[in-house]
Protein backbone atom coordinates (compact mmCIF):
# COMPACT_ATOMS: atom_id res chain seq x y z
CA UNK A 1 0.00 0.00 0.00
CA UNK A 2 1.48 3.40 -1.21
CA UNK A 3 1.52 6.92 0.80
CA UNK A 4 -1.55 7.78 -1.32
CA UNK A 5 -3.43 5.01 -0.23
CA UNK A 6 -2.81 4.68 2.85
CA UNK A 7 -3.92 9.01 3.21
CA UNK A 8 -6.49 8.41 1.83
CA UNK A 9 -7.75 5.56 3.77
CA UNK A 10 -6.87 7.55 6.98
CA UNK A 11 -9.21 10.75 5.11
CA UNK A 12 -11.93 8.21 4.56
CA UNK A 13 -12.02 6.44 8.15
CA UNK A 14 -11.83 10.36 9.77
CA UNK A 15 -15.11 11.33 7.32
CA UNK A 16 -16.96 8.51 8.74
CA UNK A 17 -15.87 8.94 12.15
CA UNK A 18 -16.97 12.73 12.11
CA UNK A 19 -20.08 11.77 10.03
CA UNK A 20 -21.51 9.21 12.86
CA UNK A 21 -20.38 11.66 15.51
CA UNK A 22 -23.08 14.52 14.36
CA UNK A 23 -25.58 12.04 13.61
CA UNK A 24 -24.98 10.81 17.30
CA UNK A 25 -25.90 13.92 18.32
CA UNK A 26 -29.60 13.69 17.27
CA UNK A 27 -29.77 9.79 18.93
CA UNK A 28 -28.12 10.44 22.21
CA UNK A 29 -30.12 13.56 22.70
CA UNK A 30 -33.47 12.19 22.06
CA UNK A 31 -32.44 8.74 23.73
CA UNK A 32 -31.80 11.20 26.91
CA UNK A 33 -35.02 13.35 26.67
CA UNK A 34 -37.40 10.08 26.11
CA UNK A 35 -35.43 7.23 28.18
CA UNK A 36 -34.20 8.79 31.49
CA UNK A 37 -35.28 11.36 33.38
CA UNK A 38 -33.25 14.57 32.72
CA UNK A 39 -34.57 18.09 31.80
CA UNK A 40 -33.57 20.35 28.79
CA UNK A 41 -31.68 22.69 30.34
CA UNK A 42 -29.24 20.27 32.58
CA UNK A 43 -28.85 18.35 29.40
CA UNK A 44 -27.78 21.48 27.64
CA UNK A 45 -25.30 22.08 30.13
CA UNK A 46 -23.75 19.05 30.74
CA UNK A 47 -22.75 18.50 27.10
CA UNK A 48 -21.11 21.95 26.85
CA UNK A 49 -19.23 21.63 30.38
CA UNK A 50 -18.36 18.37 28.96
CA UNK A 51 -17.75 19.80 25.42
CA UNK A 52 -15.59 22.66 26.93
CA UNK A 53 -13.22 20.60 29.27
CA UNK A 54 -12.73 17.91 26.22
CA UNK A 55 -11.80 20.63 23.81
CA UNK A 56 -9.59 22.05 26.13
CA UNK A 57 -7.41 19.05 27.27
CA UNK A 58 -7.14 19.02 23.38
CA UNK A 59 -6.16 21.97 22.40
CA UNK A 60 -4.24 22.68 25.47
CA UNK A 61 -0.93 22.35 23.82
CA UNK A 62 -1.44 23.93 20.84
CA UNK A 63 0.15 27.23 19.56
CA UNK A 64 -1.83 30.07 20.36
CA UNK A 65 -4.43 31.19 23.18
CA UNK A 66 -8.15 30.05 23.91
CA UNK A 67 -8.44 33.56 25.13
CA UNK A 68 -7.60 34.99 22.36
CA UNK A 69 -9.51 32.75 19.93
CA UNK A 70 -13.69 32.45 19.18
CA UNK A 71 -15.81 34.84 19.94
CA UNK A 72 -18.82 35.86 22.67
CA UNK A 73 -20.69 36.23 19.81
CA UNK A 74 -20.11 32.76 18.43
CA UNK A 75 -20.55 31.17 21.52
CA UNK A 76 -23.56 32.66 21.80
CA UNK A 77 -25.22 31.19 18.25
CA UNK A 78 -22.93 27.83 19.73
CA UNK A 79 -25.73 28.06 22.86
CA UNK A 80 -28.52 28.86 21.13
CA UNK A 81 -28.07 26.49 18.87
CA UNK A 82 -27.53 23.73 21.87
CA UNK A 83 -30.49 24.92 23.99
CA UNK A 84 -32.62 24.98 21.51
CA UNK A 85 -31.83 21.73 20.26
CA UNK A 86 -32.73 19.58 23.50
CA UNK A 87 -35.75 21.31 23.80
CA UNK A 88 -37.10 20.71 20.45
CA UNK A 89 -36.13 17.04 20.63
CA UNK A 90 -38.36 16.38 23.87
CA UNK A 91 -40.66 16.55 20.79
CA UNK A 92 -39.19 15.15 17.89
CA UNK A 93 -37.68 11.98 16.49
CA UNK A 94 -34.05 11.87 16.12
CA UNK A 95 -34.56 11.66 12.12
CA UNK A 96 -37.14 14.49 11.97
CA UNK A 97 -34.95 16.43 14.10
CA UNK A 98 -31.75 16.07 11.84
CA UNK A 99 -33.50 16.68 8.68
CA UNK A 100 -35.11 19.95 10.05
CA UNK A 101 -31.45 21.30 11.65
CA UNK A 102 -29.96 20.14 8.41
CA UNK A 103 -32.42 21.82 6.27
CA UNK A 104 -32.15 25.18 8.34
CA UNK A 105 -28.35 25.56 8.19
CA UNK A 106 -28.27 25.10 4.84
CA UNK A 107 -31.08 27.66 4.41
CA UNK A 108 -29.50 30.18 6.11
CA UNK A 109 -26.06 30.11 5.23
CA UNK A 110 -27.69 29.68 1.22
CA UNK A 111 -30.15 32.80 2.16
CA UNK A 112 -26.44 34.64 3.61
CA UNK A 113 -24.82 33.92 0.16
CA UNK A 114 -27.78 35.53 -1.28
CA UNK A 115 -27.83 38.43 0.84
CA UNK A 116 -24.64 39.23 -0.09
CA UNK A 117 -25.07 39.20 -3.73
CA UNK A 118 -24.47 35.87 -4.60
CA UNK A 119 -27.09 34.41 -7.69
CA UNK A 120 -28.51 31.28 -8.39
CA UNK A 121 -27.77 30.25 -12.20
CA UNK A 122 -30.17 27.63 -13.77
CA UNK A 123 -30.42 24.45 -11.77
CA UNK A 124 -29.33 26.00 -8.52
CA UNK A 125 -32.81 28.06 -7.90
CA UNK A 126 -34.67 24.55 -8.77
CA UNK A 127 -32.62 22.89 -6.33
CA UNK A 128 -33.47 25.43 -3.60
CA UNK A 129 -37.24 25.45 -4.61
CA UNK A 130 -37.34 21.95 -4.42
CA UNK A 131 -35.67 21.49 -0.86
CA UNK A 132 -38.39 24.64 0.22
CA UNK A 133 -41.02 22.56 -0.78
CA UNK A 134 -39.74 19.62 0.80
CA UNK A 135 -39.35 21.69 4.18
CA UNK A 136 -42.87 23.22 3.54
CA UNK A 137 -44.36 20.15 2.93
CA UNK A 138 -42.85 18.61 6.07
CA UNK A 139 -44.23 21.52 7.83
CA UNK A 140 -48.04 21.11 6.68
CA UNK A 141 -50.56 20.38 9.56
CA UNK A 142 -51.38 16.33 9.44
CA UNK A 143 -51.18 13.33 11.48
CA UNK A 144 -47.68 12.91 10.67
CA UNK A 145 -46.47 16.39 10.79
CA UNK A 146 -43.85 17.04 13.94
CA UNK A 147 -45.23 18.85 16.87
CA UNK A 148 -44.86 22.98 15.83
CA UNK A 149 -42.90 23.88 18.78
CA UNK A 150 -41.04 21.03 18.20
CA UNK A 151 -40.11 21.81 14.39
CA UNK A 152 -39.81 25.84 15.89
CA UNK A 153 -37.21 25.30 17.81
CA UNK A 154 -35.36 22.51 15.64
CA UNK A 155 -35.40 25.21 12.57
CA UNK A 156 -33.98 27.90 15.53
CA UNK A 157 -31.20 25.76 16.51
CA UNK A 158 -30.44 25.40 12.80
CA UNK A 159 -30.22 29.01 12.38
CA UNK A 160 -28.44 29.32 15.22
CA UNK A 161 -25.61 26.78 13.94
CA UNK A 162 -25.73 28.46 10.52
CA UNK A 163 -24.51 32.00 11.85
CA UNK A 164 -22.39 29.68 13.97
CA UNK A 165 -20.90 28.45 11.01
CA UNK A 166 -20.71 31.48 8.96
CA UNK A 167 -18.80 33.16 11.84
CA UNK A 168 -16.18 30.64 12.13
CA UNK A 169 -15.47 31.11 8.72
CA UNK A 170 -11.66 31.98 7.89
CA UNK A 171 -10.87 31.58 11.47
CA UNK A 172 -7.37 30.01 11.60
CA UNK A 173 -7.28 27.03 13.91
CA UNK A 174 -10.95 25.61 13.79
CA UNK A 175 -10.45 23.44 16.98
CA UNK A 176 -8.77 26.07 19.26
CA UNK A 177 -11.88 28.32 18.25
CA UNK A 178 -14.23 25.77 18.75
CA UNK A 179 -12.62 25.42 22.25
CA UNK A 180 -12.76 29.00 23.43
CA UNK A 181 -16.72 29.35 22.20
CA UNK A 182 -17.45 26.28 23.89
CA UNK A 183 -15.51 27.50 27.09
CA UNK A 184 -17.61 31.57 26.90
CA UNK A 185 -20.78 29.45 26.09
CA UNK A 186 -20.44 27.37 30.10
CA UNK A 187 -21.59 30.94 31.84
CA UNK A 188 -24.64 30.74 29.33
CA UNK A 189 -25.01 27.57 29.90
CA UNK A 190 -25.10 27.70 33.82
CA UNK A 191 -27.75 30.22 33.62
CA UNK A 192 -30.02 28.00 31.76
CA UNK A 193 -30.41 25.45 34.63
CA UNK A 194 -30.80 28.14 37.21
CA UNK A 195 -33.66 29.64 35.08
CA UNK A 196 -35.00 26.13 34.59
CA UNK A 197 -34.16 24.88 38.28
CA UNK A 198 -37.95 24.69 39.12
CA UNK A 199 -38.52 21.93 36.15
CA UNK A 200 -35.00 20.27 36.58
CA UNK A 201 -33.83 16.62 37.29
CA UNK A 202 -30.92 14.85 37.38
CA UNK A 203 -30.82 11.23 36.22
CA UNK A 204 -27.63 9.17 36.02
CA UNK A 205 -27.92 7.79 32.69
CA UNK A 206 -29.57 11.02 31.14
CA UNK A 207 -25.91 12.65 32.78
CA UNK A 208 -24.02 10.15 30.43
CA UNK A 209 -25.78 10.39 27.60
CA UNK A 210 -25.19 14.82 27.97
CA UNK A 211 -21.24 13.55 28.96
CA UNK A 212 -21.01 11.48 25.62
CA UNK A 213 -22.62 14.01 23.34
CA UNK A 214 -20.46 16.86 24.82
CA UNK A 215 -17.35 15.26 25.40
CA UNK A 216 -17.24 12.72 22.41
CA UNK A 217 -19.72 13.52 19.52
CA UNK A 218 -19.54 17.17 19.79
CA UNK A 219 -15.89 18.01 20.95
CA UNK A 220 -14.02 14.64 19.51
CA UNK A 221 -16.41 14.90 16.87
CA UNK A 222 -15.62 18.25 15.70
CA UNK A 223 -12.04 17.37 16.36
CA UNK A 224 -11.73 15.41 13.69
CA UNK A 225 -14.02 16.96 11.43
CA UNK A 226 -11.93 20.03 11.41
CA UNK A 227 -8.76 17.59 10.57
CA UNK A 228 -9.80 16.13 8.09
CA UNK A 229 -11.65 19.48 6.14
CA UNK A 230 -8.29 20.51 4.32
CA UNK A 231 -8.37 17.17 2.99
CA UNK A 232 -11.71 17.59 1.09
CA UNK A 233 -12.70 19.72 -2.15
CA UNK A 234 -15.97 22.16 -0.80
CA UNK A 235 -18.13 19.72 -3.18
CA UNK A 236 -16.78 16.58 -1.10
CA UNK A 237 -17.38 18.57 2.18
CA UNK A 238 -20.63 19.88 1.76
CA UNK A 239 -22.13 16.71 -0.20
CA UNK A 240 -21.16 14.17 2.73
CA UNK A 241 -22.92 16.08 5.31
CA UNK A 242 -26.13 15.06 3.70
CA UNK A 243 -25.93 11.91 5.04
CA UNK A 244 -26.19 13.04 8.70
CA UNK A 245 -30.28 12.98 8.27
CA UNK A 246 -30.05 9.48 6.88
CA UNK A 247 -27.55 8.04 9.51
CA UNK A 248 -29.93 9.63 12.33
CA UNK A 249 -32.81 8.08 10.91
CA UNK A 250 -31.54 4.81 10.77
CA UNK A 251 -29.84 4.81 14.22
CA UNK A 252 -33.56 6.37 15.40
CA UNK A 253 -35.40 2.92 13.51
CA UNK A 254 -32.00 0.65 15.22
CA UNK A 255 -31.82 2.23 18.89
CA UNK A 256 -35.09 4.18 19.58
CA UNK A 257 -37.53 1.86 17.36
CA UNK A 258 -38.92 5.10 15.49
CA UNK A 259 -41.51 4.52 12.58
CA UNK A 260 -40.06 6.91 9.77
CA UNK A 261 -43.40 8.17 7.87
CA UNK A 262 -43.82 8.43 4.00
CA UNK A 263 -43.65 11.95 4.43
CA UNK A 264 -40.63 12.15 5.99
CA UNK A 265 -39.12 9.99 3.42
CA UNK A 266 -40.76 12.20 0.60
CA UNK A 267 -39.35 14.95 2.64
CA UNK A 268 -36.07 13.79 3.20
CA UNK A 269 -35.39 13.12 -0.86
CA UNK A 270 -36.94 16.80 -1.76
CA UNK A 271 -34.88 18.64 0.93
CA UNK A 272 -31.28 16.73 0.36
CA UNK A 273 -31.43 16.38 -3.34
CA UNK A 274 -32.04 20.00 -3.53
CA UNK A 275 -29.37 21.30 -1.53
CA UNK A 276 -27.08 19.03 -2.96
CA UNK A 277 -28.17 20.41 -6.62
CA UNK A 278 -27.57 23.92 -5.19
CA UNK A 279 -24.03 22.79 -3.40
CA UNK A 280 -22.75 21.06 -6.18
CA UNK A 281 -23.83 23.59 -8.63
CA UNK A 282 -22.32 26.36 -6.79
CA UNK A 283 -18.92 25.04 -6.24
CA UNK A 284 -18.82 24.13 -10.19
CA UNK A 285 -19.62 27.56 -11.05
CA UNK A 286 -17.07 28.84 -8.62
CA UNK A 287 -14.53 26.56 -11.04
CA UNK A 288 -15.93 27.63 -13.89
CA UNK A 289 -15.03 31.42 -12.87
CA UNK A 290 -11.61 30.87 -11.92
Amino acid sequence: MNDIERTSGRTLLLVVLALIAFAANSLLCRLALTTTAIDPATFTAVRVLSGAAALWLLTRQRSGSIAHSGSWGSALALFAYAIAFSYAYVQLSAATGALLLFGAVQATMIGYGRYRGERFHGWQGVGFIVAVAGLLGLMLPGATAPPLLGAVLMLSAGIAWGIYSLRGKGSGDAALTTASNFLRAVPAAIIAVIVALPWMNVDLHGLAYAFASGALTSGIGYVIWYAVLPSLSATTAATVQLSVPVIAAFGGVVLLSERPSLRLALASVAILGGVAIVVMRNVRSERVNK
